[in-house]
């Protein structure tokens, strides 16, 4: 995998870091991918990552001293990089492949499936916040729980959501 000379921002990578960087790119690139479903953007991340890591060993007089192993320290930037990025977008999962119901005990039935497929066709037609509360409240989470993962207060949370199905129920004729 190559990684290129320059990021997406027109920082220039360091030779050193970016043959440190190519060199734990197929391994970081597939955990990048695993966690955001994006090869593309793990691929962009690590590339910031060797630009900052570049950017900040110029910044050094000493050079390369303070750095024992170059490929650890480049991996623990694209991490960094990796956690901030899932901090702001949380991953969606679809309705199918959440757990629905808190019940283990239940067995899911051709209307069960299809109540879940429904579910997951409104769900579409919100933005991905309202999506990641409704899964979050079929997981058990409280709201006040909920607010805290987006940064607001339980209240404004639990309004939001409302305000979402009150929207999707006027589209569907449901509401007036």
């Amino acid at each position: 995998m190559l990684i290129n000379a320059v990021d997406r921002l027109g920082r220039r990578i360091d030779p050193a870091v970016l043959a440190a960087a190519e060199k734990i790119a197929p391994r970081a690139v597939q955990y990048g991918e695993k966690l955001l479903r994006d090869s593309a953007l793990a691929t962009t991340l690590l590339e910031e990552s060797a630009a900052t890591v570049s950017r900040a060993i110029a910044l050094r007089r000493d050079g390369h001293a303070g750095i024992r192993n170059l490929q650890a320290y480049v991996f623990r930037a694209f991490l960094r990089r990796i956690n901030r990025a899932r901090r702001k977008d949380p991953i969606l999962v679809s309705v199918t492949d959440a757990s629905f119901r808190t019940d283990a005990r239940c067995v899911a039935t051709s209307e069960d499936f299809e109540l879940k497929v429904l579910v997951d066709e409104l769900l579409t037609r919100c933005d991905p916040v309202i999506r990641d509360m409704f899964y979050r409240r079929m997981q058990g989470f409280s709201w006040k729980e909920i607010a805290r993962a987006h940064g607001t207060s339980a209240h404004a949370a639990e309004a939001r959501f409302s305000q979402a199905l009150r929207r999707i129920g006027r589209k569907m004729g449901l509401q007036r």
